[in-house]
């Protein structure tokens, strides 16, 4: 199990799983010729030549020649991956001053599906608030966002959370209401909605859309909640 998270994680840095089997045994042997890498991973000598060019390429590792024998050496794992966040970071500038100007940009709705893709969504539009954000989902999720929340507190961006357990963040308004399940919503700025189902054992399906209607509507549907929520705190209180 950890052996294949390994690797899985080594293929998020641009290696191919076969690559990424081929690394973790140079981490674990060292230096060692193509054959040996063959005969150690199960892989064809044939394939086994070809991932190591490919790796001295992407930087994952080095040639070194011994007289007539040419061995292999890994690169470091931090120093590997520092070097692709760094090429990442270089290419992502490019991308963006050199982006493409849309023509017509129409406000739809957008499915996204897949726990990663929807936790990242969740994660890039809390990152992207300039005023105030409204977030509703169970507590146990807000702890997957504390360090987007917290940026948001620290910049004194209004921050209103509606959950189902009592949360302590400092600078938001937490209003506790029924258990809120798999069901998870943003809006942002009054512009953008994300709402849908989030966690293990849903459909890890959400809507993201910034049409106006559906903003409002949505923002409608929590605010009711929050003025309901309201009188329920100041009756307890008197």
């Amino acid at each position: 199990m950890e052996k294949t998270s390994f690797v899985e994680y080594l293929m998020e840095f641009g290696l191919t799983r076969q690559e990424a089997s081929i690394y973790q045994c140079l981490l674990v042997e060292g230096k060692v010729t193509g054959y040996e890498v063959a005969k150690l991973t199960g892989i064809s000598r044939s394939n086994a030549y070809n991932s190591l060019a490919n790796m001295t390429e992407k930087g994952a590792s080095y040639l070194v020649e011994e007289g007539t024998t040419r061995k292999y050496v890994p690169v470091p794992l931090e120093e590997f991956c520092k070097n692709r966040i760094r090429r990442l970071e270089e290419s992502k500038k490019w991308l963006v001053s050199h982006e493409p100007t849309e023509k017509t940009h129409l406000e739809g709705y957008i499915t996204i599906e897949g726990a990663n893709h929807i936790l990242d969504k969740m994660r890039n539009l809390l990152s992207q608030v300039e005023k105030r954000v409204y977030i509703t989902c169970t507590r146990n999720y807000l702890l997957l966002l504390v360090r987007e929340l917290e940026e948001l507190m620290e910049s004194k961006k209004k921050v209103v959370i509606i959950t189902d357990q009592p949360a302590t963040f400092e600078n938001a308004k937490v209003y506790v209401g029924e258990n809120r399940g798999m069901q998870i919503g943003i809006i942002a700025d009054s512009k953008y909605v994300l709402t849908g189902e989030y966690g293990e054992g849903s459909m890890n399906t959400c809507l993201y859309s910034g049409q106006k209607n559906f903003v409002e509507l949505y923002k409608t549907a929590l605010s009711n909640e929050i003025k309901l929520l309201s009188i329920r705190e100041e009756n307890k209180n008197v």
